[in-house]
């Protein structure tokens, strides 16, 4: 399979230690694809890192947020970087190695298969622990309410940071919806979603482990949490 037409976005703070071999693994398991590297403000090797591995390929580009004073945000980041991309699908997943590189060509695959998104879907959580397993359990079924009262379109994992997308098809979303996507947050597929009609879009989802982080420290806090709800009421 030729990955011309596939761009991978990735969203980076501080993600020195996996960005590099990130990087190499997509550009091995997938000639042809194009990676854009989108980071807001790292103070470790990110962006060097990144300019590094651009230097040696033409397929992976920087976009440096905090050069651009852009207001930060792993949302404002993906929106950027799919803004960014020339390419018939994107593919956006986390930096940190907990999202399988290898899964990149399942979720491809189901996007050339005629579907309008493929959802990479948490069917294992490894190395959580019990009180995060319960806010997350907490804040899905919110968010499953949320989408019920809206007649939204869902999915098994509404809040999956790992996902492939039909390029026109999110920018065309997010132009008629710029409001109802929280710049600042993290839940930018569950922001999407809340745009969409229920049925309107053929959904695929495609189960994966997700792994236990090896490098850097999660993201998630009381900050992302306000965001969140602010995206359960826009």
């Amino acid at each position: 399979m030729d990955y011309d037409d596939f761009t991978v976005v990735l969203p980076t703070l501080n993600e020195g230690k996996s960005i590099g071999m990130l990087i190499r693994r997509l550009l091995k398991l997938y000639g042809g694809i194009h990676v854009i590297v989108v980071d807001d403000g790292s103070r470790d090797s990110t962006v060097e890192d990144v300019k590094t591995a651009s230097g040696r390929s033409r397929r992976v580009r920087l976009i440096d947020r905090a050069a651009a004073r852009l207001e930060k945000g792993l949302t404002g980041s993906v929106v950027d970087g799919i803004s960014a991309a020339r390419t018939r699908f994107v593919v956006v997943m986390d930096a940190d190695l907990q999202h399988p590189p290898e899964v990149v060509g399942k979720i491809a695959k189901e996007l050339e298969g005629g579907a309008d998104l493929a959802i990479a879907v948490r069917a294992e959580v490894k190395g959580w622990a019990l009180h995060r397993k319960m806010i997350s359990k907490m804040l899905i079924s919110l968010g499953y309410m949320v989408m019920l009262l809206r007649r939204s379109e869902r999915s098994n994992d509404i809040f999956s940071g790992f996902f492939g997308v039909d390029r026109r098809l999110f920018s065309s979303t997010y132009s008629l919806n710029r409001r109802r996507f929280v710049t600042g947050g993290y839940k930018v597929l569950f922001d999407f979603l809340k745009c969409m009609k229920r049925d309107s879009i053929r959904i695929s989802e495609v189960p994966y482990s997700f792994g236990i982080r090896k490098h850097g420290a999660s993201k998630a806090g009381f900050r992302q949490g306000a965001y969140l709800f602010k995206s359960f009421l826009s």
